[in-house]
């Protein structure tokens, strides 16, 4: 008999010649043709967390908590009638909601690379920065982040079509009963397992062994760039603050001049102008350094699908080994020739062996094993297949967005510093001309 295989799944492009591929979605996972932009939420519902509150309440111990609700507002773009103003919808989440509605998207969409929530708590700061997460500044800065989370889900050809989703942003009593009733929890694949089909694949499609490699780079990247920007960050800090000093010299100097003195007085109020506007100015940094953290967490984004496939693979490459196993049996059976070393021949030299009957009825019970498990190996391939082409055709989503967003942040990061220098330049040029009326 021949033994099982993974059929071939020929789901790279056509360049790369084709790679077997393996894998099993659950089959419980919705199957949602891709909207078009037009058609996705973002264009037919306005989305904005406006505001976030510090609230006080009893946690599921039946302690104290303190945590922070934000507010969600929705409203559809298109009026209802002609002059006729929407209403607008509104309701409070909690931070872990996020996180609740988010485990829901990975779990049930294992394909697609989830947008990532902003960080729960403040990371990669400089010294001057609260890394408290209830201090009024790093609240402000996640609620920008969950913004821009549930834009981003919004926009999403397949998760704006969820109606979990839908519901997150527009029923805010009995969402959470409604999210644990999917059962997703029960499909969310265990840290073990996933090591485990890390370690023991035998076929790893090196696409997305790759893929996988390329965040662990992208993340060490952006890590190690928010880590410097932060050290410059401490340091301009000092460097402005210092100016300040200027000031307080040349308005001192100032007081024993009367030539000299309006000319004195004035510069010193530039450099405090200077001194005083790097707070302002790091503010709008954080922002920017926001927008990597997000591509930081993306990284981890896009090593779950990966390991998601890894899991597929492992699991085909388990049914194959099984099935080539049930095959080799029953051709004993068949020949009365035991090919390999087994306890079932040495059970049966010692005892004798089976009767015809006992045979006959072994080999119909492996006969119709084989063929439920090659039923299932095709379907696995088929869905593979599926699972691969859907995965890759989002990584290329993913790839295009993520090229425009990081572009974008470090060209508006490049300009912020030219203007920042220009801002220095003309605050010297301010000085020189109260020099020059003395």
């Amino acid at each position: 008999m021949e033994s099982a295989e993974a059929e071939p799944s020929d789901s790279r492009p056509e360049e790369d010649g084709g790679a077997p591929y393996s894998g099993l979605p659950p089959p419980e996972q919705p199957v949602a043709a891709a909207a078009t932009m037009e058609d996705c939420l973002a264009k037919k519902m306005e989305i904005t967390v406006s505001e976030a509150e510090k609230r006080t309440g009893r946690n599921a111990m039946n302690m104290q908590e303190t945590y922070t609700a934000y507010l969600i507002e929705t409203r559809a773009v298109e009026p209802q009638s002609e002059g006729q103003c929407v209403p607008v919808d509104s309701l409070w989440r909690r931070y872990s909601e996020f996180e609740l509605l988010r485990n829901y998207l990975s779990v049930t969409y294992p394909h697609i690379v989830v947008p990532p929530l902003p960080e729960k708590r403040a990371d990669f700061v400089w010294h001057k920065l609260s890394a408290d997460n209830m201090d009024p500044d790093f609240v402000e800065r996640r609620r920008i982040g969950l913004e821009n989370f549930l834009l981003r889900v919004a926009s999403h050809p397949v998760l704006c079509q969820d109606k979990i989703f839908y519901s997150f942003l527009t029923q805010e009593g009995g969402w959470k009963e409604m999210v644990n009733e999917t059962g997703f929890q029960l499909k969310a694949d265990s840290r073990l397992k996933a090591l485990n089909a890390t370690f023991r694949v035998k076929n790893p499609d090196k696409r997305f062994t790759e893929l996988k490699h390329y965040s662990d780079e992208l993340q060490s990247v952006i890590s190690h760039l928010l880590r410097v920007r932060a050290r410059v960050a401490d340091r301009l800090y000092g460097v402005y603050k210092v100016h300040g000093n200027y000031g307080r010299v040349f308005s001192e100097w100032s007081a024993i001049e009367k030539e000299m003195g309006d000319g004195l007085q004035s510069a010193g109020h530039h450099m405090d102008v200077y001194a005083a506007s790097i707070d302002d100015i790091l503010e709008e940094e954080e922002h920017y350094a926001d927008q990597l953290k997000e591509y930081l967490f993306y990284a981890e984004a896009l090593r779950a699908v990966c390991r998601k496939h890894e899991l597929m693979q492992y699991d085909l490459e388990m049914a194959a080994q099984d099935l080539t196993s049930k095959k080799q049996q029953c051709e004993e059976l068949a020949t009365g020739t035991v090919r390999t070393f087994s306890l079932k021949g040495m059970t049966s030299k010692l005892f004798g062996q089976e009767t015809p009957e006992q045979r006959e009825a072994k080999i119909k019970v492996l006969e119709e094993q084989i063929q439920e498990g090659e039923e299932q190996l095709k379907s696995k391939n088929l869905e593979g297949r599926d699972f691969v082409k859907s995965a890759w055709a989002d990584i290329e989503r993913f790839k295009e967005q993520k090229n425009h967003d990081l572009k974008e942040a470090l060209i508006n990061y490049a300009v912020m510093q030219i203007s920042m220098c220009k801002k220095g330049i003309q605050v010297w040029t301010n000085a020189k001309e109260c020099f020059s009326k003395m």
